[in-house]
């Protein structure tokens, strides 16, 4: 087994800076990131909602790897920097697993992480981790939304700067805040022409300048607007129908307008990837502002568990952070070099703390409050039977009455009488449950796509804050991982001869 001093997971703003300032004060540094990540993965909609809306380039990994070294230009910088510091760096390497001692597990020798590549898998050992891994997007389900095309901002995003394999060429945004006009921009800049934006406030919610940049380039902004459908054909997005809602988040009828285009991005929000985090058992809290559960930390960045720290969007996701980078490449400097002190090594003490977010920067401080709107106005718009979960086909109905996969059935009529409501005279709503039963969030996207929908879902339904819904669990592999990946190991020739006998119960050696 592999031991290292640190182990930073994450080599964007964050996990760069926090890398490199481990190392500058003479730390042993591994910096680990999933970039770039297969083909097979990216058409799982894993890490992100890829919304299969990637060209073949991807399949060319020596490519990949180059760009994802290369990404933009202040990253580039970043990463050379990071090696002439003697930084360790690990592209195309995912974490699929953490572990430590706790009430579960009191025999391992010291915290370990899973990581494994597009070959094998292993185990690597660590006296410190700081945890920079980003943010995911926020997905909800619509008429047409399990069509290639329909995809997440930050998947857009990562196809965009990260790999320049984005195969669009006309987009409707759905989102009118900065992420939204953000990557309305970025779209643009790359070439894809942006046929709407789209938001169910009845003004768009981001910098007034930017949507008036946008507007002059051709691109429409449909205010008091949801979408009632996407529109395909072979598989594929062909339009988009749009419908204005009421005050009420109601349709309007009459008011249908069809938008020739091949990709439908959300930008409605991110939420934090806090999975490594999870799986730690750190203290999680849920702050709306930030986008939902997110570890709690001091102002050294070190998380409840000792010897994890966290930063950047994995510590909380908010607007201010799309418009201003050097806040999350601050959070990386100071947990960089807490975590080096820590270790024992001298440091040149912590940065002032720029860029830091004003009360004006901050954004919504119930961002749930504005997608519970929007996942209103879409079922309303399209109804309750428009999938929430894609993965497994569950749809909104299907959630609410606790259904079963509709390959099984229910062995008594008892069973059949269940449903969220009478499940709730027994035990307050829990997410965990509602997977159990009815296999939401247990798809190839391991509920990355649907965790805050049924979570939205269940807190209506049950007339609960969303706040009180607890967090549906993490467990290991965090990422899908080929049998031959996860364990390369041919088997023996007695296994491969005598395993049938495994099975019989007079076998000795099952004893």
């Amino acid at each position: 087994m592999e031991s290292r001093p640190l182990v930073v997971v994450g080599a964007g703003v964050s996990g760069t800076a926090a890398a490199i300032e481990a190392a500058k004060a003479g730390v042993p540094v591994t910096l680990i990131d999933e970039n770039p990540v297969p083909t097979s993965m990216a058409g799982l909609n894993v890490p992100l909602f890829f919304g299969q809306r990637f060209n073949n380039v991807l399949r060319d990994r020596a490519l990949m790897m180059e760009r994802v070294a290369a990404t933009n230009e202040a990253q580039y910088e970043a990463i050379s920097e990071a090696e002439e510091a003697g930084v360790d760096i690990q592209l195309g390497t995912c974490v699929w697993g953490a572990f430590r001692n706790s009430q579960n597990s009191r025999l391992l020798d010291g915290p370990q992480i899973g990581l494994a590549d597009h070959e094998r898998s292993w185990m690597m050992k660590y006296d410190r981790l700081i945890v920079a891994t980003g943010s995911r997007d926020l997905s909800f389900g619509f008429a047409g939304c399990d069509l290639a095309g329909a995809m997440g901002a930050n998947g857009a995003h990562s196809l965009m700067s990260r790999y320049q394999a984005l195969s669009a060429q006309r987009m409707v945004i759905l989102g009118g805040g900065l992420l939204g006009l953000k990557t309305a921009k970025m779209a643009l800049d790359n070439g894809i022409d942006v046929a709407a934006i789209v938001d169910i406030a009845p003004s768009m919610r981001g910098e007034k300048t930017l949507a008036t940049l946008l507007q002059s380039k051709a691109t429409e902004l449909y205010t008091s607007h949801t979408v009632k459908q996407a529109v395909g054909n072979n598989g594929d997005i062909q339009s988009v129908v749009l419908v204005e809602i009421d005050d009420n988040l109601e349709p309007i009828a009459g008011t249908e307008k069809v938008i020739t285009a091949d990709t439908v991005c959300l930008a409605i929000g991110l939420v934090p990837n806090i999975e490594i985090l999870s799986l730690l058992d750190c203290d999680l809290t849920f702050k709306s502002e930030l986008g939902g559960y997110v570890p709690t930390h001091d102002d050294r960045m070190r998380t409840s568990v000792y010897g994890v720290f966290v930063a950047g969007d994995a510590a909380g996701f908010h607007e201010a952070m799309v418009h201003n980078p050097d806040i999350a490449r601050n959070q990386g400097r100071i947990a960089g070099i807490a975590a080096a002190e820590s270790l024992g090594a001298t440091t040149k003490g912590f940065p002032p703390l720029k860029g830091e977010m004003s009360e004006g920067q901050r954004g919504p401080t119930q961002v749930h409050t504005i997608w519970k709107q929007w996942l209103h106005s879409l079922a309303n718009a399209a109804g309750q039977d428009t999938f929430a979960c894609q993965c497994e086909e569950i749809t909104r109905s299907e959630i609410i009455g606790l259904e079963p996969p509709r390959y099984l059935e229910w062995e008594s009529e008892q069973m059949n009488r269940r449903n969220l409501q009478t499940q709730l005279k027994d035990n307050p709503v829990n997410p965990n449950q509602v997977k159990r039963l009815t296999r939401a969030g247990t798809g190839t996207c391991q509920g990355r796509n649907c965790r805050e929908q049924v979570a939205l879902l269940l807190a209506e339904e049950s007339n609960t804050d969303i706040a009180d819904v607890p967090l549906s669990t993490y467990r290991p592999p965090l990422r899908p991982l080929p049998l031959n990946v996860i364990w390369p190991d041919d088997e023996s020739e007695d296994v491969r001869n005598e395993w049938p006998k495994w099975f019989s119960p007079n076998n000795k050696v099952l004893g």
